[in-house]
């Protein structure tokens, strides 16, 4: 590994997206990283499919083998406030972390730019406003395959950029329960691990403290906070909606060390952002006697074949301004 800076400022931004509005979300996420940037984040971290939303509990009228045309107009909603990337979001976005200096990490629900179908997607933005790396969710979980599709272009399988304080990459919420996945983050030097999500529950902690010890890396658990009243009143589902607790997403956002012990505490039920000063030189130091991928691996008994299009450089079809 090479030398490492010596701090890191890191906030994860625990709050709430203006639910199906991206211009709405978008413009809180820009008044949100620069209120990170103001206060000295160099990396600031955004949950899972944070723009629009993530639509906990809605099943937009899919049943195994039936659709219904009131929920295909909800869905159709959900589907014009996607996000196309490159586009005047990403824009936006951009010029609010040049203006703060700061990495930004952050989910969105991205929209085809050809066909029509939707991904869960992670984009990692540079202080200098560049898309550096797009992440789409490998196999997205359960019943979110009513909405999203596989992630399967090469080109957004498991990026990695480089930075002074090491190698930073994300895997999206139950990804992270994906062994292989975990262990192609390792092989590429990840240092600091974006675990973007909306799980909030105990055995999801239990997985993120793991994993921290098991790549000897920092992990950044980044989940919005949102309450039932949040959710829009004209959905064709009201019996959906009578089905959803209070708060459905209660936060727990956290920072976990390379030795698997909480920087913070999980903080629940309430919009704010986290800010943690981080030493990179920890993950070095903690990987004396384990390194997942180096020291501790046997290549000539088991080796991983990661099929996608890395090439250990930034990708210049990241940059929305080649022109």
């Amino acid at each position: 590994m090479k030398d490492l800076a010596g701090s890191l400022r890191a906030a994860i931004v625990q709050a709430s997206p203006v639910m199906f509005d991206k211009k709405a979300t978008t413009e809180k996420c820009v008044d949100l990283i620069k209120e990170a940037g103001a206060n000295g984040a160099e990396l600031i971290v955004f949950p899972e499919s944070f723009i629009p939303c993530y639509p906990l509990g809605l099943t937009f009228g899919f049943t195994i083998g039936q659709r219904d045309e009131a929920g295909r107009d909800d869905w159709k909603v959900y589907y014009d406030n996607s996000v196309v990337v490159p586009g005047p979001e990403t824009e936006a976005l951009g010029a609010a972390a040049k203006e703060a200096g700061a990495y930004v990490s952050i989910g969105i629900t991205e929209r085809d730019e050809i066909h029509c179908s939707l991904y869960c997607t992670n984009l990692i933005f540079s202080p200098e406003g560049k898309i550096v790396a797009q992440h789409r969710k490998i196999k997205p979980t359960g019943a979110e395959r009513f909405i999203w599709a596989d992630g399967h272009d090469p080109r957004y399988h498991f990026p990695i950029v480089d930075t002074k304080w090491g190698r930073m990459g994300a895997l999206i919420c139950w990804e992270n329960y994906m062994p292989l996945a975990r262990v192609a983050l390792y092989k590429r030097g990840v240092a600091l691990y974006l675990a973007p999500n909306t799980n909030n529950n105990q055995e999801w902690h239990d997985t993120i403290r793991h994993i921290a010890v098991e790549g000897h890396v920092y992990v950044f658990h980044a989940n919005p906070y949102v309450t039932k009243d949040m959710y829009p009143d004209n959905f064709h589902c009201p019996d959906e909606y009578a089905k959803l607790p209070d708060v459905p997403l209660t936060g727990g956002s956290c920072i976990v060390d390379p030795f698997g012990h909480y920087v913070n505490e999980p903080v629940w039920e309430e919009e704010t952002i986290i800010y943690a000063d981080l030493d990179p030189n920890e993950v070095p130091r903690s990987r004396m006697e384990f390194d997942a991928t180096g020291h501790y691996t046997r290549d000539d008994l088991l080796e991983l074949y990661i099929n996608d299009d890395y090439d250990d450089e930034y990708d210049d079809d990241f940059d929305d301004d080649d022109d």
